[in-house]
């Protein structure tokens, strides 16, 4: 009869020579990397899932006395310390010299560096053993993309000081990147809220080290002081900000080379649509910063959340391109942006004008309802009669259902 071979049995074989590893680096290199199968295989609440995988791995082996097995345990228990059993762990009769080293590191610098846009920020901490036993100095560097409000991705490695002169040698070269040291609360509060979202996404991003480097990285973060008070997410704009913001920005030097300073009658109904879509584009990502405009921005709200969220009419599409230019200048100005990065910011919406257009043609980006209310307008029906939106809606429910 066949050997039943479990997730665990096969997580045995994987560690089997885990104890000749040359270092506790290693080793929790090796044993972040098989739980990543986990953590990139669940379908959400990842770390979780991980927690519990490790949970029923201990609870699985705890009769295995062969040097690898109780030394992948052993490795497990400290990357994983809240999984039921860990605290119960203990060195095995042939546990490798470096094993009391395991997730004994301290923080030794702490440093964040960025676009100027403020589309990512990559937080860099760097740690060493408290004994040389335990490893080389290493670097943990995690990606925060502010636009889909996550942890892009996260890697661990070394050595340490070079990776830290590679990013500091990068960011003095490129004057739209910044580079600055950093609070370790703040740093543990930002990618550890980024990734609490990133853990319960259906998709991981597809590439880099996010899945085989979290768990550890989680193990590194628990070791930063945590802020004393909780990060509070941005109040959305008041009516009254919103008015004021537009008003300021329609007297500046930006509306006015664009022609959106002296507009009146229906170009000014439609200036004002657009405006407001740009502020509502604004507040659905997760810092609201109406001020907050690059390339990758616009290309967002320009050749997707536009289409599907609003219905323009020819004149709104016409003035739309025109109005996010003026928009994106004025902020870049307002917050103090160097020039390469607004023009960089102006050439790419130049360029978005044609896919743009034949996005609002065509209209293949339209949702459902977005799709149904363009209709609704091109019938000639008046969205404010009940009774002949009533009527629209009736002749139209076979097609609207099928939507």
């Amino acid at each position: 009869m066949a050997t039943t071979h479990t997730p665990y049995d096969a997580v045995l074989h994987a560690a089997r020579d885990v104890s000749r590893l040359d270092c506790a680096l290693d080793a929790e290199m090796l044993g972040t990397a098989l739980l990543g199968s986990v953590y990139s295989v669940a379908e959400s609440d990842r770390s979780t899932a991980v927690r519990e995988f490790v949970s029923g791995f201990l609870a699985a082996t705890s009769r295995r006395r062969t040097a690898s097995a109780t030394t992948i345990r052993q490795v497990f228990a400290r990357l994983v310390p809240d999984a039921e059993g860990a605290d119960r762990v203990k060195p095995g009769a042939q546990a490798p010299a470096w094993s009391d080293q395991l997730g004994r590191v301290h923080l030794t610098g702490c440093w964040a560096y960025g676009d100027v846009y403020g589309d990512q920020t990559s937080y860099l901490a760097t740690f060493a053993y408290d004994e040389t036993a335990g490893g080389p100095e290493h670097a943990m560097v995690a990606l925060v993309d502010h636009n889909i409000g996550i942890t892009k991705d996260i890697f661990v490695g070394g050595p340490a000081e070079r990776i830290l002169e590679q990013v500091r040698q990068m960011c003095a070269t490129d004057e739209l990147t910044w580079f600055r040291t950093e609070d370790p609360a703040r740093l543990h509060s930002e990618v550890s809220r980024h990734l609490a979202v990133t853990d319960d996404l259906g998709d991981l991003p597809g590439e880099g080290s996010l899945a085989t480097d979290r768990t550890i990285a989680g193990a590194r973060l628990a070791l930063l002081p945590r802020p004393v008070r909780a990060p509070v997410d941005p109040e959305p704009l008041t009516p009254a900000e919103r008015t004021e913001l537009v008003r300021q920005f329609l007297a500046s030097p930006e509306a006015a080379r664009f022609g959106l300073d002296a507009m009146d009658g229906p170009e000014l109904a439609s200036l004002h649509f657009c405006l407001s879509l740009l502020l509502d584009h604004a507040a659905s990502f997760p810092d609201a910063d109406p001020l907050r405009w690059s390339p990758m921005v616009a290309e967002l709200f320009l050749l997707d959340w536009v289409h599907r969220r609003a219905v323009l009419d020819m004149d709104d599409a016409a003035l739309l391109p025109r109005v996010l230019r003026g928009w994106a200048g004025y902020a870049a100005r307002r917050r103090g942006l160097p020039e390469p990065a607004a023009s960089q910011t102006d050439t790419a919406i130049e360029e978005m004008v044609p896919e743009f257009a034949r996005l609002y043609s065509t209209g293949e980006r339209r949702s459902p309802a977005t799709a149904a209310v363009a209709q609704l307008m091109a019938d000639g029906v008046d969205p404010d009669d009940p009774e002949a939106l009533d009527a629209w809606i009736e002749a139209n429910r076979h097609h609207l259902t099928d939507d």
